[in-house]
């Protein structure tokens, strides 16, 4: 029976975005960690580590990240682990971030001036000391504007995980459409919702950019 879109319904939507901001944080996290890893590997001095790495980058980034919640949920299944929407949405965004993440470290290792490399060898510190004394912390500069602008793609890709049933902010809002069939409203309020997470995300990330191409212009 079709009813009226009302408050119930506007804070049931509301409530629904701690779920889309906790898995949001859940691959985001999980991305950092699995991406430093991939960067490291991409630009290490093994040829093996670094095809490895390559690999797993193309996969996840030449596939939708659709497909990608299909297979991890029901993977579940097929390793007989209960079939958990949250698991499985944590665990394929977090592949996801870290491959793009990975990549985005990567190129801001690899944009770190050689003459810096070349100085912390000439010293002859090691590969350890010199990523983590030399070239991560001015690699950590570069990358920080096009992070926090995958975060704000990170968080716009949550809304699939509606199809596997995870009830985050998009799933919310099928759930009140389904019971009101308001969809101009509905989807609506959530597309509003939406901006006011991520807009002042992008916003933060362009300025970021711009100081860091003001600095580099010096």
């Amino acid at each position: 029976m079709i009813r009226q879109f009302g408050p119930a319904d506007i804070l049931f939507i509301i409530e629904a975005v701690r779920w889309t901001l906790l898995l949001s944080v859940i691959a985001f996290v999980g991305g950092a960690v699995g991406g430093l890893i991939v960067a490291l590997a991409r630009s290490s001095d093994s040829i093996a580590l670094r095809r490895i790495s390559a690999v797993f980058i193309r996969i996840f980034q030449g596939t939708p990240l659709l497909m990608q919640l299909f297979l991890f949920y029901f993977g579940l299944a097929v390793l007989n682990l209960p079939i958990n929407p949250l698991l499985a949405a944590a665990v394929a965004l977090t592949f996801h971030a870290s491959a793009y993440l990975g990549e985005i470290w990567r190129g801001s290792i690899q944009a770190v001036p050689t003459g810096q490399l070349e100085a912390a060898t000439a010293l002859s510190l090691s590969y350890r000391d010199r990523m983590q004394s030399v070239i991560l912390p001015q690699a950590a500069r570069i990358g920080v504007a096009p992070t926090v602008g995958f975060l704000v793609q990170l968080i716009k890709g949550t809304s699939l995980t509606s199809i596997i049933g995870f009830t985050e902010l998009t799933r919310a809002g099928q759930i009140v459409n389904n019971a009101t069939f308001d969809p101009f409203v509905v989807f609506g309020l959530v597309a509003v919702i939406y901006f006011l997470i991520c807009w002042p995300l992008s916003l933060y990330a362009r300025r970021l950019e711009a100081r860091m191409r003001r600095a580099f212009t010096r």
